[in-house]
């Protein structure tokens, strides 16, 4: 069964950093594509940031320049990256991995939290 696990959320200040996680447990991580979506309660959830199996990426237009999303396939893990951190980041963030051939997987979610 698979399984991913965020960490790496919390508090931080306007400004400030933090490095998500995101281990898989139950498959390969190297035969799937990644992302990192995040969501605002009553909103809709959108595309932080993905980086496909050739390691090609991709972020949105709000994070671009700020985040960097990384993958160690050896570690079964994603990364995101975020720095400079704004109070609109806040949200819920959950980690993806995709492949048509081998099925779609979400994670339970990480908040996080841009604060003074």
């Amino acid at each position: 069964q698979v399984h991913l696990v965020e960490s790496g959320g919390g508090l931080v200040q306007p400004g400030g950093s933090l490095r998500l996680s995101c281990v898989a447990s139950g498959t390969k991580l190297n035969v799937y594509h990644t992302a990192w979506h995040r969501q605002v309660p009553g909103r809709q959830r959108e595309l932080v940031a993905r980086i496909n199996i050739g390691t090609t990426t991709d972020y949105a237009t709000s994070v671009q320049g700020r985040f960097t999303i990384s993958r160690d396939n050896d570690k079964n893990t994603i990364y995101l990256q975020m720095d400079n951190l704004k109070p609109e980041d806040t949200a819920i963030y959950y980690c993806n991995i995709y492949r048509s051939t081998y099925g779609n997987y979400w994670g339970q979610g990480t908040h996080v939290t841009v604060s003074s």
